[in-house]
């Protein structure tokens, strides 16, 4: 019997230098989407999906997202004073209940494997979900996560085995450089299994052109292959490393979403989630659409 999945692990240790200065004394996580911080749309993706315990591995200087998911008292004391009922309610949908917020530290930035493997015993023998803050994911419909859920539970009870799930979207060919690319058996979708992956293919050399999108649910015993491992590519411990050594014993299944990612590591990928999301926003979305409009009048 496979185990339900219930935790969620969110690296958060990374210093952010491609945002500099602004990431001097704010977490990149930190940064707002319009008016949740990366995080927060990340971690609401998941609770989405069932998810009821996140573990967050962080670094030095990075309370500041531990204090994002705590009680403010000063701030709500304001807010109960002036009777803002709206913002209220909102600040405690948005707050893990109590004992399903956990934190751990990544003492030395040794890569995503090692963020990960610094996990281990929060998360236990249990599979569990992996989600990148760096990437937001914006479906129309159902999320990236739940509609991975979906098809986990799918797969292991057809299958009756261990498996593992990562999210896949396609680039255009000649951008696959810049991406970890997985290589399928034969199929139409929008599930495969998966043969291999390569980290940032050349383009005459890539198997596919589906990347991994920054989403995976992974079974327990990617902990001992990530405790062992040697370190990879950047003289880090890499998760893609870590998973096909996974491929040796467990199935492992690319799963391709439809929705659309932003790269909110870049700083061009964090301004098109903000101009994307702005869009959807009741409050903004007609005047977002008139000051596209004038800008872009701007340019002719």
């Amino acid at each position: 019997m496979t185990s339900s999945i219930r935790k969620a692990v969110f690296p958060v240790a990374g210093l952010g230098t491609r945002f500099l200065p602004a990431t001097k004394a704010v977490p990149k996580e930190m940064l707002p989407v319009v008016d949740r911080p990366l995080i927060q749309h990340v971690v609401d993706e998941a609770r989405a999906a069932g998810i009821d315990h996140s573990v967050f591995v962080t670094g030095r200087n990075k309370h500041v997202i531990e204090d994002h998911f705590d009680i403010q008292y000063e701030l709500e004391s304001v807010l109960k004073h002036r009777n803002k009922k709206e913002e209220l309610a909102l600040l405690d949908s948005l707050r893990p209940p109590p004992g399903q917020a956990s934190f751990t530290r990544q003492q030395e930035p040794l890569g995503l494997g090692h963020a990960v493997w610094c996990a281990r015993d929060l998360i236990g023998n249990q599979p569990f979900a992996l989600l990148l803050p760096d990437v937001l994911v914006k479906s129309p419909g159902e999320g990236c996560l739940p509609a991975m859920m979906r098809e986990y539970n799918r797969l292991t009870a057809e299958t009756g085995e261990k498996v593992n799930l990562i999210a896949v979207e396609r680039v255009d060919p000649s951008e696959v450089y810049k991406y970890g690319v997985v290589s399928l058996e034969d199929g139409e979708g929008p599930i495969w299994p998966v043969t291999g992956m390569v980290e940032k293919p050349k383009v005459e050399e890539a198997p596919s052109n589906l990347t991994i999108l920054g989403r995976y649910i992974l079974q327990p015993e990617i902990f001992d292959i990530l405790g062992k491992l040697d370190p990879g590519a950047g003289g880090e411990i890499q998760i893609t490393d870590a998973m096909l050594k996974l491929l040796e014993t467990q199935k492992v299944y690319a799963y391709e979403h439809k929705g659309q990612s932003f790269d909110c590591g870049s700083k061009l990928g964090f301004l098109e989630a903000n101009i994307a999301y702005a869009l959807d926003h009741p409050d903004l979305a007609e005047r977002m659409r008139a000051e596209i409009k004038r800008i872009a009048k701007t340019l002719d």
